[in-house]
């Protein structure tokens, strides 16, 4: 109980950092507060298993950049890298000699004292001289003193003073951004707009005053997204512990799944092994009274054959002549083998068993992850609209610009740069060529059909072959069933179910694009490793009508972002 209230008495005399009197403060040097790295003031100090303190940032650059953990300092190594936790009460008592340094700043002294100068009170900017409150006495007495410029005490008051006539700088000149004297104003500022420092100096104010707050808010944005990237790392870190959980979960039900059925196993072969030990003790014994009855006549037909009684021999001998009844021993033993069907059946059990919680167990992480990367891929959605200007003239776009299909009829069109001339293709409105998006396009009711993304500088006159190499990345539909990724050969997929909805996710600086099954919330298809340099549009070809047989449109999606 001591203790604890020991430390605790320790840790309430920390909650507030002591006070820096002039005394005090000229014990503590900068030296005590300098990071060994940086040579500068301690920013977020940590302390090291071996006492020392320094910035967190430059102990963690340090360490990333060595070989071996060690302090910069006194060069100790660490066998295991330690976690770095800011030292609160060492930072505050930093803070506070800060605070304390930048407000102990050298008074300004009278320059008419002599000896022992006093600390000043006024700056006049027409003796060009900083004054006492005793000196400054002849410009409250005196008239002609009276009309002079006093300011607050300053440093340099020449640098308050025009240097070219001698007089205050009182005005402002805005053409050419510079403080100017009266008599400035009567030579070559003379057409210049001019304004009093006092009026300048408070727009100025005003324009800081705009941009502190724009500052502030830059700030507060910042610390909200560095909230929400904590909440997020939170999150992901509770999101782990579950699935870990939940992973310890299964195969721990495994393991004892797997220990139940070698109890089981093991029980049956013991129970095999008594069995054939109780059938040996049987016939071992049989074995043993046929062996005492067998000695018993031989001992007997050994007395015959040295008897002088001829009459006895012949009366006997036709029931010692003939061996006594015994059991018929050549097909009789003991199995030495282990039942192998019966161990190969329980363990074909067994793996049954494993095969289907693992199965089990492994798709239904799958999906999970599928659907958590689809849900996040869904918060970078955009409004997609088709560019006429890009549609092949056989194509019928809506008034919306959100569905297409293959028209009877050729549209007489301009052959514009942008258009597709013999593929029935068509773009979308909007190029990225930054940062990730997504977008979802509905395919239901069609035999045939292509999606995804292109570059901009994709052929569209003549024929194309739709592969990366030639800016497509694509995922296509051809005799109703027949699904394939555009590489250089097609790769063909399997679905369990007809697509609906395609949901297509690009991440331009990752060079990676993803496609998902949006009803079954799973994932169909990704070019990844991709090298992207120009804008990317997202793609459609609805395919030929067919005579009605492919006339469902496809049709664009429009979500909001999920949060």
């Amino acid at each position: 109980m001591e203790e604890s209230a020991s430390l605790q008495g320790r840790r309430g005399s920390m909650d507030k950092p002591p006070e820096f009197t002039r005394d005090s403060s000229s014990l503590l040097s900068e030296d005590q507060f300098m990071c060994s790295v940086c040579l500068d003031e301690f920013t977020d100090p940590v302390t090291t298993p071996c006492g020392h303190n320094f910035c967190k940032t430059c102990l963690t650059q340090y360490w990333d950049n060595s070989p071996h953990c060690m302090c910069p300092l006194c060069k100790e190594t660490f066998t295991k890298r330690p976690e770095l936790k800011i030292n609160t009460t060492l930072k505050d008592v930093v803070d506070h000699f800060k605070k304390k340094k930048s407000l102990d700043k050298p008074d300004i002294l009278c320059d008419v004292c002599t000896g022992v100068k006093l600390k000043a009170v006024k700056s006049c900017l027409d003796c060009g001289a900083t004054f006492c409150k005793s000196h400054l006495e002849l410009h409250n007495s005196l008239p002609k003193h009276k009309k002079h410029k006093l300011i607050n005490p300053v440093e340099n008051v020449e640098d308050y003073i025009c240097q070219k006539h001698e007089r205050p700088l009182e005005l402002f000149c805005r053409e050419d951004e510079m403080c100017v004297c009266q008599f400035c104003t009567e030579g070559e500022h003379r057409t210049h707009n001019t304004v009093t420092i006092e009026e300048e100096s408070g727009e100025k104010r005003t324009q800081l005053e705009k941009t502190q707050s724009v500052v502030q808010q830059m700030i507060q944005e910042r610390l909200k997204k560095m909230e929400e990237i904590k909440h997020s790392v939170e999150l992901r870190k509770k999101s782990t512990e579950r699935e870990i959980a939940d992973s310890i979960e299964v195969f721990t039900a495994l393991v004892h799944s797997i220990e139940r059925r070698q109890a089981e196993l093991l029980q049956v072969m013991e129970e095999k092994q008594k069995a054939a030990e109780r059938q040996a003790e049987g016939l071992i014994k049989d074995l043993e009274q046929e062996i005492t009855e067998l000695k018993r006549r031989d001992s007997e037909l050994e007395q015959l054959s040295h008897t002088e009684d001829h009459i006895h021999l012949l009366q006997i001998y036709p029931t010692m002549n003939r061996p006594p009844h015994t059991k018929n021993w050549t097909d009789i033993s003991i199995d030495t083998d282990v039942n192998v069907e019966t161990v190969r059946k329980v363990l074909s059990q067994l793996q049954k068993t494993l095969n289907t919680k693992l199965s089990e167990t492994l798709n239904t992480k799958l999906k999970q992850a599928v659907c958590t990367e689809l849900k996040r891929s869904q918060q970078y959605a955009v409004d997609v609209t088709l560019d006429p200007d890009t549609a092949h003239p056989k194509l019928v776009l809506s008034d919306d610009g959100k569905q297409v299909t293959h028209g009877h009829t050729k549209r007489n069109l301009p052959d514009n740069p942008k258009r597709f001339d013999i593929y029935v293709n068509v773009l979308g409105k909007e190029g990225f060529s930054s940062g990730r998006f997504y977008y979802e396009v509905q395919v239901k009711g069609k035999t045939e059909w292509d999606v995804g993304v292109a570059r901009e500088s994709v052929d569209r006159k003549g024929k194309i072959t739709m592969t990366p190499q030639n800016g497509f990345w694509t995922v296509i539909l051809m005799n109703e069933n027949q699904y394939s990724a555009c590489v250089d050969t097609l790769v063909p997929l399997t679905l369990r179910e007809k697509l609906q909805t395609v949901g297509v996710f690009v991440d331009y600086e990752e060079g990676l694009v993803s496609f998902y099954d949006v009803e079954a919330r799973s994932h169909i298809y990704s070019f990844t490793g991709q090298s992207f340099t120009e804008k990317l549009y997202p793609f459609f070809c609805p395919g030929i009508n067919y005579g009605g047989k492919n006339s469902a449109p496809l049709i664009i999606s429009y979500m909001c972002k999920t949060e």
